[in-house]
């Protein structure tokens, strides 16, 4: 079987992981994100304000690891939204399309049951694939 190039990515602006899991693995040339919630960085709690501003939380967060692979919003191919309630998903839409504006991601939405850390809230989770090294053509990602 041949050899598969695994890369662990990490960075210090995203919340640091609470379980057994990366924040990000490279695996070939497809990099997934694990989901994120909308914590803050410095307090490691969720943030104030709701649904949108944990959204808002949440994207940026993400943008953090992109960049720690070098990479952007711009980037996302696939997208999926967890939702603890599926009502939320027009305050979701809102701070979503701030973060893409063009070239849109296919995405998925769904209300789950539970979320880790989370009472009324959402979650990402996103996979990327590139085709250099410099992570700056073609990607797919997802969040969810």
């Amino acid at each position: 079987m041949a050899s598969i190039r695994r890369q662990i990515i990490y960075t210090p602006k995203a919340p640091v992981r609470q379980g057994i899991y990366s924040q990000a693995v490279i695996v070939d040339r497809t990099m997934y994100i694990s989901g994120q919630l909308g914590m803050d960085v410095a307090s490691g709690k969720l943030v104030d304000g709701g649904v949108q501003a944990q959204a808002k939380q949440v994207l940026i967060n993400i943008g953090e690891i992109l960049k720690a692979a070098g990479c952007d919003y711009s980037n996302v191919v696939k997208t999926t939204v967890l939702l603890a309630d599926i009502n939320d998903f027009n305050n979701v839409n809102e701070v979503y399309k701030t973060f893409f504006s063009s070239n849109f991601p296919a995405r998925a939405a769904y209300q789950v049951a539970a979320l880790p850390r989370v009472s009324v809230n959402h979650s990402f989770r996103t996979l990327l694939h590139y085709d250099t090294p410099t992570l700056k053509s073609l990607l797919l990602c997802t969040y969810g």
